[in-house]
């Protein structure tokens, strides 16, 4: 590392080329609108995304051509803020939501601002992410966070974000049965979000026990692991086993795998809800007579929307959600590269990088 970094203004993590990157040290982002505010970034999570972009250069129609700064699960302070802001002041401590949105096109003005077409997305090809020492966003796309709330959890709103909206996206309601398929980051935050929706049975499936285990200890009521047998066999063993009657009420994948959708489709109750969150291969095979003989409803889920922000740092905030417990690495700003080795290699749940110190 040279020694200008010392004196650097807006040091960023960029992202080069598949397994290229670099410290570069950029100008400090102005307030282009009087609703905006600069943010010294503090800590910022990985996501499987960011490693994604490292390992492949591209996630679908997404696809680096230029250098990007890397990073989108953020918190930090207040450095400035523009003539037209009221909500915040220099010195906030806020979560930050990484997409911001036209705020005219139909979408948008239905309410689903997180399916505009011309969404700005952090390190989502073109758009730079936030790790940087700074970064700008409107004033209401920070959330400040109560005393209560470390700036170290602040950076799991993200994940915790993409959770909640999966949960509502399903409808979950008090006493439910719930199972979640693939217990990483989001996956373990959705148990925990159904958890705080009042679900009784909270069922967390994978294919490692190390997981497992994690989700018990978090907030699953129980686990299963599938075996090398038909998706039919595993739904009917895990209806069994967790004493489901006809299925469950509401199946959340967050895994992406193609066993994974099968086996949520055929253990689910006729008109039982299944949501998608989890992104796989594009295209899968996908067992239409099981949902439509049961007449499921079946529904996508990408990002955040309205709401769901909010209520995840009022979830936290309230302890109905424990983000913290997922926290296990801090690392330097100078240590980002070997920390996206490390959770490439799957160590730990959710590994922070800390931001520049002054």
């Amino acid at each position: 590392m040279s020694t200008s970094t010392a004196t650097a203004q807006n040091l960023s993590f960029v992202l080069e080329g598949i397994h290229q990157v670099k410290f570069e040290d950029r100008p400090i982002p102005e307030l282009k609108d009087p609703h905006e505010v600069l943010v010294n970034v503090k800590f910022t999570g990985i996501c499987g995304s960011d490693v994604h972009y490292w390992e492949h250069g591209s996630i679908g129609q997404f696809v680096v051509k230029d250098p990007m700064v890397l990073g989108h699960e953020s918190s930090g302070v207040i450095s400035k803020v523009g003539s037209a802001v009221t909500g915040l002041k220099v010195g906030d401590r806020v979560a930050m939501e990484p997409g911001v949105p036209c705020r005219r096109c139909e979408p948008c003005k239905a309410g689903k601002y997180n399916l505009c077409e011309k969404m700005a997305f952090a390190a989502t090809p073109p758009y730079d992410g936030t790790l940087a020492k700074f970064y700008v966003l409107p004033e209401d796309f920070c959330y400040k966070l109560p005393d209560s709330i470390s700036l170290q959890e602040g950076a799991l709103m993200e994940p915790l974000g993409v959770a909640v909206h999966i949960v509502r996206q399903a409808s979950v309601t008090p006493g439910q049965s719930v199972i979640v398929f693939g217990a990483g980051p989001v996956g373990l935050l959705c148990c925990a979000v159904a958890k705080a929706f009042g679900a009784a049975k909270i069922i967390a499936v994978d294919i490692q026990k190390a997981r497992l285990d994690s989700a018990k200890k978090y907030a699953a009521t129980s686990t299963f692991e599938p075996a090398k047998v038909s998706a039919v066999d595993n739904a009917e063993r895990l209806r069994k086993e967790n004493y489901l009657g006809v299925g469950a009420d509401v199946v959340i994948d967050a895994s992406g795998a193609e066993p994974s959708v099968h086996t949520g489709i055929h253990v689910l109750r006729p008109g039982g809800t299944y949501v998608q969150g989890g992104m796989g291969r594009s295209e899968i095979m996908f067992p239409i007579m099981a949902a439509c003989t049961k007449e499921l409803t079946v529904k996508g889920s990408f990002r955040y929307g309205s709401g769901d922000y909010k209520l995840a740092v009022d979830l936290v905030a309230s302890g109905k959600v424990n983000v913290k417990d997922l926290i296990t690495g801090v690392v330097e700003f100078y240590d980002a590269e070997q920390a996206f080795k490390e959770v490439k290699a799957g160590k730990g749940i959710k590994t922070l990088i800390s931001g520049i110190q002054d």
